[in-house]
């Protein structure tokens, strides 16, 4: 069975040297450093297809690691979305039967995003990788309204991933526990996945895909959260005015992927929010390391050979147009 991973990240080291000499650069840039992590992440060869292989992964979607160019200013981040974007497609290029990737766009620069996500849509990129918030932008901030109508044009699926919350969010709701408990909590524990969940809520609410209804986004981790309180915030709907219902949104405009939590618990409260149509299977490589064994026991899980098949394949190949 062909087995397509979305979520796999790597890192541009221009990219990573730009964000560390920041006035307040990014502490999730921490992730990147531990154990074999950086080494795996720059990696856009023989190693990470290696890597793939004991897997049992034919097909990998590489996206840049967070925080992506998001918190430079506007040149920066538009010089080294490019950059970026041209890297990763020369990987694709040089391995064009293991490769995809997701677009890296300025979002710093609003006025460039759409320029941007067209370009690299013509070096053969699949989707964009986008985060919450920009600065103090919001993912749901009007300026961006031109690029969510260019990916529902263009058949470009965003992926919203995780990125660590906000200092002003971080003073309110993770200080307070020590250097490392503090970041572990505002980030991969915690205060990720809400915040993403968050980002994605608020575009609901705003009308994105009332005004956009072919628009598809991605979330990660079984959905940030979202999905196990959908009957709270499907609440929202009415009073936000929307023309859809929030869950009505999710289950028609967002795709759901594993990240590498591969708990048979998860897959069962998911598939009773939305259908197996929209669950598509990644690893989060390099910071998750399901192994061969403990990916096919997952699979195992599914109703039949033709559920696994889209999960495991057909839903990624659908939805990034892979076939092409």
């Amino acid at each position: 069975m062909t087995l397509v991973a979305i979520e796999e990240h790597w890192a541009a080291p221009d990219l990573t040297s730009a964000l560390k000499v920041l006035p307040r650069p990014d502490q999730s840039l921490a992730f990147n450093d531990m154990g074999d992590h950086h080494q795996r992440l720059e990696d856009l060869g023989e190693d990470r297809i290696a890597a793939m292989d004991a897997q049992g992964i034919d097909l990998s979607i590489l996206a840049l690691t967070p925080p992506g160019t998001h918190p430079l200013s506007a040149g920066p981040a538009r010089d080294l979305s490019r950059a970026a974007n041209d890297t990763v497609a020369a990987a694709v290029d040089e391995h064009p039967t293991r490769f995809r990737a997701l677009s890296t766009l300025p979002m710093s620069s609003p006025e460039h995003v759409v320029d941007e996500l067209v370009r690299a849509k013509a070096l053969g990129h699949v989707g964009a990788m986008v985060y919450g918030r920009s600065g103090d932008r919001f993912l749901d901030d009007p300026a961006y309204d031109e690029f969510f109508a260019a990916a529902a044009e263009l058949g470009q699926p965003v992926f919203i991933h995780p990125q660590i919350p906000s200092d002003a969010v971080r003073d309110a709701s993770y200080r307070g526990l020590g250097e490392l408990p503090d970041l572990a909590l505002a980030t991969f524990g915690w205060g990720w996945h809400l915040d993403t969940a968050t980002a994605a809520l608020r575009l609901i609410l705003r009308g994105t895909f009332d005004r956009h209804p072919t628009l598809q986004l991605v979330l990660g981790h079984w959905g940030e959260m979202l999905l196990f309180w959908l009957d709270r915030a499907n609440s929202l709907s009415r009073v936000a005015g929307l023309q859809r219902s929030v869950a009505d949104c999710i289950r028609m405009n967002f795709h759901i992927t594993t990240s590498g939590m591969l708990n048979p618990a998860l897959l069962q409260h998911t598939l009773s929010v939305t259908t197996i149509d929209r669950l598509i299977f990644s690893t989060d490589y390099p910071f998750q390391h399901p192994t061969q064994d403990e990916i096919t026991s997952f699979l195992g899980h599914f109703a039949s050979d033709e559920d696994r098949q889209k999960f495991s394949s057909d839903n990624a190949t659908a939805l990034f147009g892979l076939e092409r």
